[in-house]
């Protein structure tokens, strides 16, 4: 894979940078998170494709092996028990592209970090 992903200004821009074998798995991923967190709006951040709401929500990016996932740090920590079978760090998880994409684990993710990031919003917004 070349580096054409790191001038990417659109999710579109970036997914089409991928041999399509690949550009299928990130269209999923991206699918799965619009459908879990629909009132989310898209971008590029980190040059990788993000979902915003209420501040970054989740990221996922393609490498040669794997689709990076990154919920944040307490994404993976709330759902470390299921994702054993998966290379995991502080803020990240590799889907090996090998493998199916864990769908059902990614909305989960998502849907457990839209709550958060709200959460977060009302506190900041009743602090003030």
């Amino acid at each position: 894979m070349d580096n054409r992903w790191k001038t990417a200004k659109s999710i579109d821009e970036y997914i089409a940078s991928f041999p399509e074998d690949i550009q299928i798995r990130l269209q999923k991923m991206r699918s799965v998170i619009r459908a879990a967190a629909p009132e989310a709006t898209e971008k590029i951040s980190y040059q990788m494709p993000t979902f915003y709401l209420n501040g970054n929500l989740v990221h996922f990016a393609a490498f040669k092996h794997h689709i990076g996932f990154y919920p944040t740090p307490s994404g993976v920590a709330q759902y470390m028990s299921e994702l054993s079978s998966y290379k995991t760090s502080k803020g990240a998880i590799q889907f090996p592209n090998d493998q199916p994409i864990p769908l059902d684990l990614i909305t989960r993710i998502v849907q457990y970090r839209v709550v958060e990031n709200r959460q977060k919003h009302k506190q900041h917004l009743e602090s003030d």
